[in-house]
């Protein structure tokens, strides 16, 4: 009995409480301002989230940094505390345009750059440009330019029209070029980038990747901080040089795979009479493309224009970066500057390359286990658990 007193001695107390609200309400018309705000502060401090939004709402537009500051505070606490979506929906608004300065300097960067683009597109000579790019593409004689990503694909005409004539008036282009020069031969670029082409690249997605994040952003309508944008332009900038060690990594896994059926070939073909140049012209017409191949057919182009055959080989060498290649170089330079004939130590080496990818082979193996045994560990095991006591732990739980 006691109880039931006490629970409707506190549903008087808040009938009592909101017909007073229902009054403060009332009389707002009949108040001044201050009283207004001073009965809205009473029921925010009181926790009801509502009236801390609206008296937020009417403090957060003054002039005045103080009151525009308490404003502030009052519609965080009711999007804080009452989680009221408008609230925060304010708060977000206000931090748009915190980021508007940021999105203003952007867009006059851009606009100065699609300047000079269309002042240079309407004074350079169209035709030389279109007969350089004809130029320049021809080194792949008449071949399939290959895929080399989408971003190279649809940026090259731009940053090779608009930013490598700015890099190559740098004065550090030197130290670019020897930087750049042996990752882009590594890579098997040399046709397709020069080092400033490949050094425009990076300071083109410097722009291009914001671009990208910001015409995303507005496309869908989406909320991103324009805080992430120098984060972005960094990414840019660092994105070049992890897709090129990237696909040097996978240029050098291909010649290694390809290595002991071209050797052999090599070997086989130098036995049955063939000088060396005719004999690596051979392997590359009969072999399948690949990176090695290139890179011999590079080889017999050196050879025809006068280098020497050890000057040929350490080039490659130089390009490769690979160990099993220096080694294949180097005993073939040592066996030319002695004299020796080369087909017994190229079937030599073939013996040996083969040794070495079984061996390599047999050591992948061994390593499976290990390599699955954490996947094993936490994704089968407990889906095996998951199905052998899942059934007997509803039974448990079920009672039955």
């Amino acid at each position: 009995m006691r109880n039931l007193s006490i629970l409707f001695l506190l549903f008087v107390a808040n009938i009592s409480f909101a017909q007073a609200l229902r009054g403060y309400e009332g009389n707002y018309a009949k108040s001044t301002p201050r009283e207004v705000n001073v009965i809205l502060k009473e029921a925010c401090e009181r926790g009801h989230s509502e009236n801390c939004f609206e008296l937020g709402a009417r403090l957060l537009p003054s002039e005045n940094e103080k009151t525009s500051a308490l404003g502030r505070s009052y519609v965080q606490k009711a999007c804080k505390d009452g989680g009221i979506k408008e609230a925060c929906e304010m708060l977000t608004g206000e931090d748009k345009v915190k980021g508007s300065d940021l999105l203003l300097w952007a867009g006059v960067i851009l606009i100065g750059i699609a300047t000079l683009i269309i002042t240079r597109t309407i004074f350079d000579d169209e035709d030389q440009f279109k007969a350089q790019e004809k130029l320049d593409e021809g080194g792949e004689s008449g071949k399939k330019v290959k895929d080399h990503g989408i971003v190279l694909k649809y940026s090259r005409p731009m940053f090779k029209r608009y930013v490598s004539p700015v890099v190559a008036n740098m004065k550090n282009k030197k130290k670019i070029k020897e930087k750049y020069r042996r990752k882009l031969a590594s890579a098997g670029l040399t046709d397709y980038l020069t080092t400033e082409d490949f050094y425009a690249f990076k300071l083109f997605l410097i722009i291009g990747f914001p671009v990208v994040f910001v015409a995303v952003r507005v496309f869908l309508e989406e909320t991103w901080p324009l805080s992430y944008i120098p984060a972005i332009a960094l990414i840019g900038f660092v994105y070049p040089d992890i897709w090129i060690n990237g696909k040097i990594q996978r240029r050098q896994k291909e010649i290694i795979s390809s290595m002991p059926f071209c050797v052999d070939m090599l070997a086989l073909s130098v036995e049955a009479g063939l000088d060396f140049i005719a004999a690596m012209t051979k392997v590359v017409e009969k072999a399948k493309t690949s990176a090695l191949t290139e890179e011999f057919e590079i080889l017999i182009k050196e050879i025809k224009i006068g280098a020497s055959r050890a000057e040929a080989l350490r080039n490659l060498a130089w390009r490769c970066e690979l160990m099993s290649i220096s080694s294949f170089c180097a005993t073939l330079i040592a066996a030319d500057s002695v004299g020796a004939s080369i087909g017994p130590i190229l079937k030599a080496l073939s013996k040996e390359i083969r040794e070495k990818k079984s061996s390599e082979v047999e050591k992948a193996g061994a390593t499976a286990a290990t390599k699955i045994l954490f996947p094993m560990m936490f994704l089968i095991v407990p889906a095996v658990f998951l199905v052998v006591g899942g059934p007997l732990a509803i039974e448990l739980m079920g009672g039955q």
